[in-house]
């Protein structure tokens, strides 16, 4: 069991620590001053800065670096990847650690952002010839962002089998119908299909009613409702919206790996992006402790640093003994989904203590600023609010927790048989 990154994943992640340290973080706040619009998505607008630091990572090769090993061809040299091929999850971790640094920013910046890239590795696994013409090659190349449409308001959507929404076969054409919420991405102008879950086939097995089919946003029937803010923040200008279907039409030949197979789909696109949110999240939390530290030291009360005040050191070591532990996790996770393929338990793991680890950090970090830690003129509250949503998007903690019981139960139904 070796963790050990690879000499090129080592010189990828010294390239994106330095283009973050170097040419993101600097802008950050100018970023977000430019996007921000409030609620109304029709007025949101990408900024210059962020074209300007696209174009220079791209031309450093830090571009798609989550190509994944085995599907990364012919498009990480054809869309010039560092080194012309993909990364495996073992090796893209640190890599998406150091894009953690700076996560309301630097993903998109090298083009590696949710839910773009978990759709393109859709397409790259299941996306027939046609459908990555159309539409993985123009999110490989910058051209235009997607969403994934799962979650609904109407349904539990912790149980993916739930979904209501519908995608009907109607001779050589899919007509779908239903309302999608949180569905990240859909604020951008540059935002163009949709990879959508519906109930094809009621009286099927659970598992293989669903179908997933791709949607172009300008699809007749298709409306944007309205952006949600999460904890008062709209995230401009990607924003997570809620979209209603009403009797769209799209050609069957739009469906993905073919009717009934969502669930299949939907988990082999989650567990990749699931140890990319975590590694993400790891990076935030090095940045939260290492600002506790600077506070914790640079302030005085009382006659004494701050850091020597109320069991503070206790927390700095135990959040770098949380974070060093978390990490392994993740690593393992990886580790295993290259060396073996699945890897449900050890994902489900993750899912559930990263998130929980990063909010605790930022949480102690933001205790350490005292009022300036909820302010934006820290990115400390934005980043406790993506810790938190975390711990709900791509599965809430309850249902990983299930996963866990469900293995190491298992083990034992089978011994004892």
């Amino acid at each position: 069991m070796d963790f050990a990154a690879s000499p090129r994943a080592k010189e990828l992640t010294d390239l994106v620590t330095t283009f973050v340290a170097k040419e993101i973080e600097p802008v950050v706040d100018d970023y977000h001053r430019d996007v921000a619009r409030g609620g109304d998505h029709t007025t949101w607008a990408e900024s210059q800065i962020m074209t300007e630091l696209r174009a220079k990572a791209r031309a450093q090769g830090l571009w798609n670096l989550f190509l994944p090993v085995g599907h990364d061809q012919p498009y990480a040299e054809q869309f010039g990847t560092h080194g012309g091929a993909g990364l495996s999850n073992l090796d893209y971790a640190p890599v998406a650690e150091a894009m953690g640094r700076a996560t309301t920013l630097a993903p998109y910046v090298f083009n590696c952002n949710a839910p773009d890239t978990g759709n393109m590795e859709v397409l790259l696994k299941y996306g027939t010839a046609e459908q990555k013409q159309t539409w993985l090659e123009p999110l490989l190349d910058g051209q235009i962002r997607s969403m994934f449409g799962m979650t609904e308001p109407g349904v539990a959507s912790s149980d993916a089998t739930n979904m209501a929404a519908t995608a009907v076969l109607d001779g050589d054409d899919v007509v779908i119908n239903g309302t999608k919420w949180f569905s990240t991405g859909v604020g951008h102008p540059d935002c163009k299909v949709m990879i959508f879950m519906g109930l094809t086939d009621p009286d099927a097995d659970r598992h293989r009613r669903h179908s997933m089919v791709l949607v172009p946003l300008d699809a007749e029937g298709v409306e944007v409702q309205r952006m949600l803010p999460t904890m008062g923040i709209y995230d401009e200008p990607v924003g997570h919206g809620q979209v209603s279907m009403t009797d769209v039409r799209v050609p069957q030949s739009n469906v993905l790996l073919g009717a009934g197979r969502a669930f299949e789909i939907a988990q082999g696109r989650l567990g990749p992006g699931r140890v990319h949110h975590c590694m993400r999240l790891i990076g935030q939390a090095e940045v939260a402790l290492e600002l506790a530290i600077k506070r914790g030291l640079s302030r005085t009360a009382f006659g004494k640093p701050i850091i020597n005040l109320g069991g503070n050191r206790e927390r700095i070591a135990d959040a770098r003994m949380a974070i060093n532990q978390a990490r392994l996790l993740v690593l393992h996770a990886a580790w295993k989904l290259d060396t073996e393929g699945s890897a449900p338990s050890e994902v489900s793991q993750i899912k559930v203590v990263v998130p929980n680890v990063a909010q605790q950090v930022i949480d102690m970090a933001i205790q350490l600023h005292g009022g300036a830690g909820m302010t934006q003129d820290l990115p400390l509250s934005a980043m406790w609010t993506n810790a938190r949503s975390l711990r709900l998007a791509d599965g809430p903690d309850e249902v990983h927790r299930g996963v866990v019981a469900r293995a190491e139960i298992g083990r034992y139904k089978e011994t004892n048989r």
